[in-house]
């Protein structure tokens, strides 16, 4: 019996790192190991096609710049490199670049395919956001064909509750489709140690009410002299990510808690900024580092007491932080700098895995920080429910739900 066939068109793969990419290659290799002839179309710094395991990667040269211009010639570009490819039996198109899913709609309808459109990012919708100014003309345009691309899918897979809310409300038929969430690095999801139910990973500093119990990670990230309260930001600081209050609320607590430390993590210009405030501020509680390697991942990420996740309040239903994700899989409280009528939201609510407040609220978030650092009850309540909720968010219950969804439509399709 002939192997089913699936294409998967996005702009980043690793090792060019991108959240879409990082899942994409998950997905890819369970699709293989499903029993799938599995093709990735992917751009690079130069074309070529290469065996990722079991997965064939073909690269288009491309730029690597984000800039509008630089995203449309990739969009033609992998059209093109998709059109010369031989016939797959299903397409999936992810949202990096914008618009791809009206690419995927011209392939699936020249090369007769089943095609899936996997929603992270609702183009064209979330550019204002972004700070792109656009003409309600030419705004209108994009969202028409946009939506007539999704509706030819066979399935729309969106990564949130509110995103499939948001598509409601534009008409789109809610019987195509389906939520599953992302999901975090597979490195972060061999779960800490477990003693009489509670994670080995807590600091004196943060929960200095327990008896003087100081419970520490076997291979810490930070190496303290003096213990240190942590609040992690990790990953991408882009346009829908503001900063503003964090920085603030790290002015408001540095002058009476400097046991407070706020680590960001990554590149990118927003890290740029934050390092120009902190030298116009003197906010010696803000620590840099660059990104770091998959190696170091899971330490890194239970080095923080608290995870921040920051989100543009226009930005609902328009993408949902994989940030979530990962604090959940490490066990770590999360606070959303953000909207409260989110996915993320609702997840840390639903779970109690910690707070959210509204952007531009700084008093609030120094406030709820303060709390987990001297509240070790409360400290302890958020972690349980974290650690619930990684669970419930593990990326095997994802994967297997694509697999499932991607083999009915081909069932469906056929009958």
């Amino acid at each position: 019996m002939q192997k089913p066939s699936v294409l998967f068109v996005n702009r980043v793969y690793p090792p060019s790192r991108g959240a879409t990419g990082r899942v994409l290659r998950d997905l890819a290799h369970a699709f293989a190991r499903d029993g799938w002839e599995v093709t990735v179309l992917t751009s690079g710094a130069s074309s070529s096609e290469v065996m990722d395991g079991p997965v064939r990667v073909k690269r288009v040269k491309a730029s690597g710049k984000k800039a509008l211009s630089a995203y449309f010639w990739v969009w033609v570009k992998l059209l093109v490199a998709a059109l010369f490819m031989p016939k797959h039996k299903m397409i999936v198109t992810l949202t990096d670049p914008p618009m791809l899913v009206v690419a995927g709609r011209i392939l699936a309808r020249i090369k007769g395919s089943s095609h899936i459109h996997w929603c992270h990012d609702l183009y064209p919708d979330i550019l204002p956001v972004l700070g792109l100014k656009i003409s309600s003309k030419v705004m209108s345009f994009l969202k028409g064909m946009s939506r007539r691309a999704m509706k030819s899918c066979d399935r729309v897979v969106v990564v949130g509750r509110c995103m499939a809310k948001h598509l409601a409300f534009t008409g789109l038929d809610m019987s195509k489709v389906t939520i599953i969430p992302n999901w975090p690095d597979l490195e972060l999801t061999a779960r800490a140690s477990m003693t009489s139910g509670v994670p080995i990973r807590v600091k004196a500093a943060a929960n200095a009410n327990l008896d003087g119990k100081s419970l520490r990670p076997k291979n810490p990230f930070f190496v303290d002299e003096s213990p240190k309260f942590r609040v992690l930001y990790a990953g991408n600081l882009g346009r829908a990510h503001p900063i503003s209050t964090i920085l603030d609320a790290a002015a408001l607590l540095m002058p009476d808690h400097p046991e407070i430390e706020f680590v960001f993590v990554g590149d990118g210009v927003g890290y740029e900024r934050i390092a120009q405030e902190r030298a116009r501020r003197g906010l010696d509680n803000i620590r840099l580092l660059p990104a770091q390697p998959l190696s170091r991942l899971k330490e890194l990420m239970e080095s923080g007491d608290v995870h921040l996740i920051s989100m543009k309040h226009e930005a609902a239903g328009m993408l949902v932080p994989s940030k979530l994700y990962a604090a959940l899989a490490a066990g770590r409280p999360c606070i959303l700098i953000g909207p409260d009528h989110t996915e993320t939201a609702r997840v840390i609510r639903e779970y109690g895995a910690g707070r959210v407040v509204a952007q531009g609220h700084a008093r609030q978030l120094a406030s709820e920080i303060l709390s987990f650092r001297t509240d070790g009850d409360k400290w302890f309540a958020a972690q349980v429910g974290a650690n619930r909720a990684g669970e419930d968010y593990a990326p095997n219950r994802s994967i297997s739900s694509w697999i499932k969804n991607a083999r009915d439509t081909i069932r469906y399709r056929v009958a």
